[in-house]
């Protein structure tokens, strides 16, 4: 008999029930009511039904935060909520009033059209988005552009533009660090390629997807987008790049993750030059100036070493030398813990940081808003973090017990979220207060998950006492933000929950 195919090789699931994607019970009975509510909006908007459904599901990083994008593994698990997608190819020109040029056209609804109004784009794959009027539709025009060019890439023929109709419903809260912009811009591409009958594979579609994004102006590391195609229902995914590959891993029964909103939004897209992208071009920086203190040539660092991944060989080379393998010795001989300034970098490289990061114009504008560039800081926490990625999982499959195994796992994620927030610096005040409270209520372990800066915290704690936990949470963090109005009580299940590992991406025919 054939192996079975591995995960990332085989395709995206096409079920024609919402049993094989919800279950049963009330989550069934929720997807039940969205697709009800989703049937009648397309066919409100557009005057038809859809030919097909695709869904994402958004995710929570259980451990390995900002170091995707330094090619390091991570350790996510899909969650219940998830992005759906309603698609239907026509033909007809004109179809939106007025004059467009006689041309056919993307039109994207949302269930949710009083805070997400329709957004209408021609159909052509080519078109540049407009990135300083940030509209919701962009995510689906990455996705657009993203399927074009593989498709193009695969020597695919998928014909001339035509037009689609779109309506999206998404559960996954924005700005939340659960992967909102994933989950969009996932399901969008895979009911793109369902609606043009092209079958890509699950490692294709996490590529694309991840290298789709970049059309929106935000350097994803690929972590996102591989957990919401590839995630398995019951089981986290220790996810590798490089090429990207999904490992299960089972998770101990007798813990449960509780995530809870901090109620900072995260603004990924829009605060992307002095946040996330400043600190890919941070750690980019880092690796060079190391590897040339290390003593590779100035010029060969710069075309060759994009991540600290890159450089990590030399490091633990240079730690050997000193009875260790740990790459942390080599940052902390080398780069010095106050921040540089921009000359001082250009001293080490002998080439304008314009020059080295030229072939990107998201990095221009993290330069045009740097004062300074904190390396060591940065370098510091992402071969940490690698480390405790794989302790994580090497604690799981161990013969500890179970009581041991909560234990250590609760410690790594503290250290994790210390990392985060001393060296990385991507938490904030609320993130700070809401894991403190976690852990006074009982939290084995918590941390920021997401790429911080506002979003959610994750917590490890016990089954039996999550009920409890979570009515905790309510009254010393929530309570406070409801009595101000700024959630409506009755909107607190979507800002706390606890999650078991969910299903990946799907496309629906029903």
């Amino acid at each position: 008999m054939a192996a079975a195919a591995k995960q990332e090789d085989s395709t995206i699931p096409i079920y024609s029930s919402l049993e094989a994607v919800y279950g049963d019970g009330s989550p069934l009975e929720e997807a039940q009511l969205r697709f009800h509510t989703l049937r009648s909006k397309f066919l409100q908007f557009f005057g038809h039904q859809p030919d097909l459904y695709a869904r994402s599901p958004g995710r929570v990083n259980l451990i390995g935060e900002h170091i995707d994008y330094e090619g390091y593994s991570v350790l996510p698990m899909a969650i219940r909520q998830d992005t759906i997608v309603a698609i239907r190819k026509h033909n007809k020109i004109n179809n939106v009033g007025g004059d467009d040029g006689g041309e056919v056209s993307l039109r994207i609804a949302n269930v949710n059209d009083t805070k997400y109004p329709m957004c209408t784009y021609p159909a052509d794959p080519q078109q540049e988005l407009d990135l300083k009027n940030h509209k919701w539709g962009h995510y689906f025009i990455c996705g657009y552009k993203g399927f074009y060019e593989f498709a193009k890439s695969k020597g695919l023929d998928v014909g001339e533009p035509v037009g689609l109709d779109v309506v999206i419903d998404g559960t996954v809260p924005t700005g939340s660090g659960l992967s909102s912009s994933a989950a969009f811009v996932c399901s969008a591409t895979i009911a793109i390629m369902a609606a043009f009958g092209a079958d890509f594979s699950k490692k294709e579609i996490a590529q694309l997807t991840c290298d789709c994004e970049h059309h929106i102006g935000t350097q994803s590391g690929g972590m996102d987008q591989a957990i919401s195609v590839m995630a398995k229902s019951g089981f986290a995914e220790l996810i590798d790049f490089n090429p990207i590959c999904a490992t299960d891993v089972q998770l101990p029964q007798g813990g449960s993750f509780v995530i809870a909103h901090s109620l900072a939004e995260s603004q990924k897209a829009v605060t992307a030059a002095t946040n996330y992208n400043n600190r890919v071009v941070e750690c980019r920086l880092a690796a060079i100036v190391l590897s040339i203190k290390l003593g590779v040539k100035p010029q060969e660092a710069i075309s060759k070493v994009k991540t600290l991944s890159d450089v990590e060989e030399l490091c633990v080379t240079f730690a050997k030398d000193r009875g260790s393998s740990d790459p942390l010795l080599a940052v902390k001989e080398f780069l010095k813990e106050e921040p540089y300034t921009a000359e001082e970098i250009e001293e080490i490289t002998e080439e304008k940081l314009a020059t080295i990061l030229g072939d990107n114009q998201s990095f221009l504008d993290v330069l045009k808003a740097a004062k300074h560039f904190k390396l060591h800081q940065r370098a510091a926490h992402v071969y940490s973090e690698a480390k405790r990625v794989y302790a994580f999982k090497d604690t799981v499959s161990s013969k500890l017990s179970e009581e041991e195994i909560l234990k250590k796992l609760g410690e790594l994620m503290n250290e994790s979220h210390y990392s985060c927030s001393v060296l990385y610096e991507c938490s904030c005040p609320e993130l700070e207060e809401l894991v403190k409270v976690c852990r006074d209520n009982g939290a084995i372990g918590a941390r920021l998950t997401g790429a911080g800066w506002g979003g959610c915290a994750v917590a490890l704690v016990k089954e039996e006492i999550v009920p409890q936990f979570i009515l905790n949470l309510k009254d010393q963090f929530f309570q406070s933000r409801i009595d101000r109005g700024v959630i409506n009580k009755n909107d607190l299940g979507l800002y706390v929950f606890a999650s078991k590992p969910a299903s990946g991406s799907a496309i629906l025919k029903i």
